[in-house]
């Protein structure tokens, strides 16, 4: 039996799902996985739960850890935490859900003994993920600067709207009069921008997604462009603030800031379990395509 490395994170809020966590941790062991466990999910763990964690497991403090696949228990929310604290180090990320939907983190609970088998025998696919990259004309952005799903300029206050000016490649493409302007991956195509009228983007696609928020305009649409653009906002608004979130991350900032947008120089391993499919995923997940009068 090959001997495997799994980084675990979880979320720290779902005392319901300690069946699933201790039926994982009972498959490692016996499989003699060596166990590196996130400090706060450990302590979560081990102090709430009382579950009783293999004492050779590893806690990881920060972010200087090494594994050969990260175990994401949660939901997307879990699952984005995840990939922030991975960074660029090209570990697969498994998402379990633990959550409601669960696009990200797509593997049920139920499924978990199947998935371990699959992982220790190689009968798994790993999709690579693109990211963005925000930088700031003056000053960087607060924290990580990388989002995995969107970036997405909003207005501060709930009465008017903001004013963004987009450049693609250097090139003036139009200014939105909106609540806001999504820029998104594939991956986060089925997430905020689906929510908004987004278009959905197929893993791999190498596109990225450029959907407003509530446009004051009926000739305003969604549009897609290829990943290797660099996307420039110019915002402005009548109290001089806006919001940048990355993947739901929001810090403030002021109008005199230019936004550049492309993609970033690393990617997100996915790990997929044999047999599913985004198109199967959508279907599952979304309900995609089910017509209500077929009963």
């Amino acid at each position: 039996m090959k001997k495997l490395t799994f980084a675990l994170f979880g979320n720290p809020f779902q005392a319901k799902k300690s069946a699933s966590v201790q039926k994982l941790l009972c498959l490692l062991e016996e499989r003699q996985a060596t166990l590196q466990i996130d400090a706060d999910f450990h302590r979560f763990l081990t102090h709430d739960l009382q579950i009783a964690v293999p004492s050779a497991a590893h806690i990881i403090a920060d972010d200087a850890f090494d594994a050969d696949v990260l175990i994401s228990m949660g939901g997307d929310g879990t699952f984005l935490e995840a990939a922030r604290r991975l960074g660029g180090k090209q570990i697969p990320i498994l998402g379990i859900n633990m959550g409601r939907l669960g696009f990200l983190a797509d593997v049920s609970p139920e499924d978990i003994e199947t998935i371990v088998s699959q992982i220790y025998e190689g009968q798994y696919s790993v999709e690579e993920r693109c990211l963005l990259h925000l930088e700031y004309d003056k000053g960087t952005p607060e924290g990580y600067p990388y989002a995995l799903n969107e970036v997405a300029v909003l207005k501060r206050d709930v009465s008017s709207m903001i004013s963004i000016r987009i450049d693609i490649n250097g090139e003036y493409l139009t200014t939105y009069q909106a609540d806001g302007l999504i820029i998104n991956t594939p991956t986060g195509s089925t997430g905020y921008a689906l929510s908004v009228g987004g278009p959905i983007m197929q893993p791999g696609s190498h596109t990225l997604g450029i959907v407003p928020v509530a446009p004051h305009s009926l000739t305003v649409r969604p549009i897609t462009v290829t990943d290797d653009a660099v996307v420039t906002l110019t915002v402005s608004s009548r109290n001089h603030r806006f919001l940048v979130a990355l993947d739901g991350r929001s810090e403030k900032c002021s109008e005199d800031v230019r936004l550049t947008i492309r993609r970033a120089p690393y990617t997100i391993q996915v790990l997929k379990r044999s047999g599913q499919s985004f198109f199967r995923t959508l279907r599952t997940k979304l309900m995609w395509g089910t017509d209500v009068r077929e009963g």
